[in-house]
């Protein structure tokens, strides 16, 4: 065992967690991805402790059941995460990642467990707007380009045998997106920080909106950058999710 951390581990998360930071923040990839849509991330911001949450059904854990719906993913991430919620902590959500970020508190909500001090949400309409996400209406073939263009994005020629696997997982996910309806929005009991990319040429400001009637307290950031900045963990985003601290 490392100084530092403990020896539980668990598929849903990509390292053992620490006890050295004194808070956390849980950061949920978007559709298509898994947890190393955050590996450019420090390990820690300030003294935030930084926990990706890694989805069944994508890389190493690919052979494992898809989650089918955004609700059954929270429910199913409560156990694991549970133990984790011992220090003040954040819920970090970009894109389709907001969403079960949300339903996540929701359902700790419910079973009276620890609720996050912040719930981030980056990029994404309000659950009660979802069904608005383009990629929920694009073929499969420009979703197939979409996909190359994201990967390429990180510095990464897209083999085909790459794009034919990311491809299963994104059409998966795409498939739980669809699924998901709250026809009203549910106020969750912990602030929002709603997040713009200024250049996201995918979602404005205007469609970001309906988060305000999710909490009590709602906030609107414009960050610099575009759609997929944010896994570059630039210096203004850091700043943000720290703020809470």
């Amino acid at each position: 065992m490392t100084s530092g951390s403990t020896t539980a581990t668990s598929p849903w998360f990509v390292r053992p967690p620490s006890t050295d930071h004194p808070a956390r923040i849980f950061c949920f990839p978007y559709a298509g991805s898994g947890a190393s849509a955050f590996s450019a991330w420090p390990a820690e911001i300030d003294d935030v402790e930084v926990c990706p949450v890694q989805f069944p059904g994508r890389e190493n854990r690919l052979a494992e059941p898809h989650y089918d719906t955004y609700e059954n993913l929270a429910a199913s991430l409560t156990g694991p995460l549970a133990p984790r919620l011992d220090r003040p902590f954040a819920f970090f959500g970009h894109c389709a990642g907001a969403l079960p970020a949300f339903e996540t508190v929701v359902r700790l909500a419910a079973l009276g467990l620890p609720l996050p001090a912040c719930l981030f949400v980056s990029g994404q309409p309000a659950p009660h707007d979802a069904a608005s996400d383009r990629m929920l209406t694009m073929t499969e073939d420009d979703l197939r380009a979409e996909l190359e263009s994201v990967i390429r994005g990180r510095g990464i020629e897209p083999r085909p045998d790459m794009v034919d696997l990311g491809m299963v997982v994104l059409l998966r996910d795409l498939a739980a997106a669809r699924e998901y309806r709250r026809a009203e929005p549910v106020k969750v009991p912990c602030p929002i920080v709603v997040l713009h990319w200024r250049d996201d040429p995918d979602v404005s400001i205007d469609q970001l909106a309906g988060w305000r009637r999710y909490a009590d307290s709602v906030d609107t950031h414009v960050v610099d950058g575009s759609h997929h900045d944010f896994m570059n963990a630039p210096d203004e985003l850091r700043k943000l999710l720290t703020s809470w601290r």
